[in-house]
């Protein structure tokens, strides 16, 4: 995965908007979404430190989906690719439960139990 797909599972992950990626990180919100975009580009280094910082993660996890750190050699686009497979498949399902009160979630979790 490119840093177009890093950044979108880091965002959908962290449940930040691009808005306030870009506030945070300081760099234009019509830059971030060309990172985004079906024409993505490759950000600047500077730029890419900024939305990294922001985000709690490396540059080199945002360009090659991999931490390149010595000390953390783990790939983890294949968990990756897990966990975006599953946010798009449930993540309708999930955005119900958090408007559920803690008594449905209760009842809810008592049903799941009993299948």
């Amino acid at each position: 995965m490119g840093f177009k797909e890093n950044l979108k599972i880091e965002l959908d992950y962290k449940g930040m908007k691009v808005k306030e990626l870009a506030f945070s990180s300081g760099v234009n919100k019509r830059t971030l979404d060309q990172y985004l975009s079906s024409a993505a580009k490759m950000p600047s280094a500077e730029n890419a430190v900024k939305i990294a910082s922001v985000l709690g993660v490396s540059v080199e996890y945002l360009v090659t989906g991999k931490d390149i750190n010595p000390k953390k050699q783990k790939d983890f686009s294949d968990e990756l690719q897990t966990h975006d497979r599953l946010y798009k498949k449930y993540h309708t399902l999930i955005q119900k439960a958090e408007k559920l009160s803690k008594e449905q979630i209760a009842a809810l979790e008592n049903f799941l139990e009993m299948l």
